[in-house]
């Protein structure tokens, strides 16, 4: 599955660090530190507005539409005011927990420590690509110890595009001179890690995070766990 490619281009978030998991703990922790029980229901309540809405911001924010800052104060605006608290001091409080917090945490997707460890003692190189805010995500990679295993680490904010614009693509393949044929980008998100590879000549194989199944690409490997890589490696 990846044994013909020279070049590996992995996304963080849901692909190796997982961001689900963390997130949920970290907001868990900011719910109960700000006692948010006075407002909602239950932390389930709460978690379910933030993360829809969360998903609506960053799909803006890949687009254009919105900038980083609006992103990180407004979806916690969002599910306060849901439940009719006008608060902007608790919103702006609660979004500088989180991410003081969330990067803190080190949880994995699992087999991703394997598969790293695998791609570390092989000869291929290994970049990042992740389009999370470049502060964030470096103490991320920091607190799980992520660094040494990437030859390139390449933050969106740094290069000025977000995936799938091509041109993040082209910076990872320049960076690695690389050729996009010898070249395979891993990630859980289908427009910004798959179609944007595709659109730039690049393979990809698709950690689907659902159970709903997309429609076959030729250019495509949909797998639903990192062990369906490590089976066909240890396969051969």
């Amino acid at each position: 599955m990846i044994d013909s490619y020279k070049h590996i281009f992995i996304d963080l978030d849901d692909t190796i660090w997982d961001f689900y998991a963390n997130s949920k703990t970290a907001l868990n922790e900011v719910y109960t530190q700000e006692r948010l029980n006075r407002y909602f229901q239950s932390f389930d309540d709460f978690y379910k507005l933030y993360a829809d809405y969360n998903k609506i911001l960053w799909e803006k924010y890949g687009n254009g539409e919105v900038t980083k800052e609006f992103v990180a104060f407004e979806r916690f605006r969002h599910p306060l005011s849901t439940v009719g608290v006008a608060d902007d001091d608790l919103a702006e409080r609660m979004n500088k927990q989180f991410l003081a917090t969330l990067p803190t945490k080190t949880a994995l997707k699992p087999y991703a420590k394997e598969l790293l460890d695998y791609l570390k003692n092989s000869s291929k190189s290994v970049t990042l690509i992740s389009n999370g805010f470049t502060a964030v995500q470096e103490k991320k990679m920091n607190s799980a110890n992520l660094n040494s295993y990437f030859d390139h680490i390449i933050y969106s904010e740094n290069v000025g595009a977000l995936k799938p614009d091509k041109k993040i693509f082209e910076f990872a393949l320049k960076l690695n001179q690389a050729q996009p044929s010898e070249t395979v980008m891993i990630g859980d998100n289908y427009n910004a890690d798959i179609l944007g590879a595709i659109n730039s000549g690049i393979d990809a194989i698709y950690l689907n995070n659902t159970t709903k199944k997309v429609t076959p690409h030729e250019k495509v490997v949909e797998i639903f766990g990192l062990d369906e890589i490590l089976d066909v490696i240890k396969e051969k």
